[in-house]
């Protein structure tokens, strides 16, 4: 009689006791630690990986299907493709409490245009003639010819809107208008971001979030077993995936990312820039044995800077399917003894596996390597910045950057009147078939030429505690965009 009075007491207050809210915090780690905060004065992706649709917002902003969706402006237009007029949302404010309207749009682009500008991505505002505040919510960006692609230039991370007021300390604390503030930031541990009570737009489910950082594919693997970590978007250790699928607190999450894989090579090497040895180390490269090797599994072969997933992508592997015999050849023919190449790896598990299986490849054929293991900031600077480098292993994670080939000074030092011509038609031209015309022509060009080295295209395995809902599964940019994330209550 005493056990049943006992267990209907504990019913009772069962029945008594609310149900528990869902958390309102969540804890996210990435491989790479950014260098700086600044989306719009640093290449690094990881910067945007927590800054972008969270921190910063842009005039427009990418949808996690890739397309191009309102942001700061709710609507635009233009009649020409030369002259856009974009109406901004009212009542924005920044998270210093100063009101956001079109001046602060001039000075974000003009900044970004200008000749000083340390912007890595100044080539998507080279088109700008002038940017005019018509009136507080309303400015018009006149372009120096027409641009179909304009709208989707303005949805890149080096593109968001910048506090004037506060842009000195842009790099280390930054302001902006997105739904979370900057908290604080233990630099070689974590970010911390605030929910911004002052948002224009629907207010997060959560309200704190938290970035760690965790490069070893070992320590992220025992940080999510160990429930450390609520969600890893980008999990650097694939082969343990099969092992966190099996298990009912997580949920793995396989999807498509814009990052093209590859084996960049500097065209200022005298002996790189001789085409048949780029076409030579290009057919000693077995792709498929460096995505089991490196990635176990995950990723999809290329053959030219272009995401497989994009409905105007042509699958040229075959102009540098593996064919080892073929290497030999063209190698006998160059005549001149290759020297050794310095393989410059950066830290991430791909470059890193990906650069033994790379070096073994090549040496297989006879062109020798020297890999120097880099940290982040090495290799940005050093590669990156210097282009002091024979060949190196990096994923390109920016949208639709076939372009960056007709960059001067990029650090390929690719160069090639025929493809710089295809980039200005694409530019100009507004009519949908005719770009994609141009793109496929431009892909065309870059496997023909063996600009690079096309490895695979980058697959996002991102793992995440089962409750948690609302993260990309794709990653059409470089972004944690924690606006739709929440626990399941």
């Amino acid at each position: 009689m005493f056990g049943k009075l006992m267990q209907a007491a504990a019913a009772a207050a069962m029945l008594a006791t609310p149900a528990l809210a869902a958390p309102d915090s969540i804890t996210l780690a990435m491989v790479l630690e950014p260098p700086n905060l600044d989306p719009t004065g640093g290449t690094a992706a990881a910067i945007d990986e927590v800054v972008y649709a969270n921190l910063f917002e842009g005039l427009t902003r990418i949808a996690p299907d890739g397309s191009v969706i309102p942001g700061l402006a709710e609507s635009w237009n233009s009649d020409d493709g030369r002259t856009y007029t974009f109406h901004l949302r009212p009542g924005v404010t920044f998270h210093d409490g100063a009101a956001f309207d079109a001046q602060d749009v001039v000075f974000s682009l003009d900044r970004a245009r200008a000749a000083d500008s340390t912007n890595a991505q100044k080539a998507l505002f080279e088109g700008i003639e002038t940017v005019e505040a018509i009136d507080p919510q309303t400015v018009r960006v006149t372009l120096k010819s027409p641009d179909g692609g304009f709208p989707f230039k303005m949805a890149w991370g080096d593109a968001v809107m910048v506090d004037q007021a506060s842009i000195k300390d842009i790099a280390t604390h930054p302001v902006g208008t997105g739904p979370f503030r900057f908290g604080e930031w233990r630099q070689g541990d974590r970010i911390r971001l605030d929910a911004y009570d002052g948002y224009w737009g629907e207010k997060p489910a959560l309200n704190t979030a938290t970035f760690r950082f965790i490069s070893d594919p070992s320590a992220a693997f025992a940080a999510m077993m160990a429930g450390d970590i609520d969600a890893f978007p980008i999990y650097p250790a694939p082969e343990t995936l099969p092992q966190l699928q099996a298990d009912p607190r997580f949920k793995v999450l396989v999807g498509t990312t814009e990052g093209e894989t590859i084996l960049a090579m500097n065209h200022k090497h005298p002996a790189l820039a001789d085409a048949k040895l780029r076409k030579a180390i290009a057919h000693a490269i077995n792709r498929q044995e460096i995505i089991d090797g490196a990635m176990f599994g995950h990723g999809t072969p290329i053959g030219t800077h272009f995401a497989p997933h994009h409905p105007d992508y042509v699958d040229l592997t075959e102009k540098s399917q593996y064919d080892p015999e073929l290497s030999k050849r063209l190698l006998a023919e160059a005549g001149a003894k290759i020297p050794t190449l310095r393989l410059a790896l950066p830290p991430t598990p791909y470059a890193r596996r990906g650069g033994e299986i790379v070096a073994a490849e090549l040496r297989a054929v006879g062109i020798q390597t020297q890999i120097t293991n880099m940290e982040w900031a090495q290799w940005l600077e050093q590669v990156f910045k210097n282009a002091d480098y024979d060949l190196t292993i990096i994923s390109h994670v920016e949208p639709m950057d076939i372009g960056i080939y007709a960059r001067k000074d990029y650090y390929f030092n690719y160069r090639n009147p025929a493809f710089d011509q295809v980039m200005a038609r694409l530019d100009a031209a507004t009519d949908a078939a005719e770009r994609s015309a141009l793109l496929k022509q431009a892909q065309e060009i870059l496997a023909d030429d063996h600009a690079n080295a096309f490895l695979f295209q980058m697959a996002k395995t991102g793992v995440a505690k089962a409750e948690i809902e609302g993260l990309w599964e794709n990653a059409p940019m470089p972004a944690n965009d924690l606006t739709a994330v929440r626990w399941k209550d």
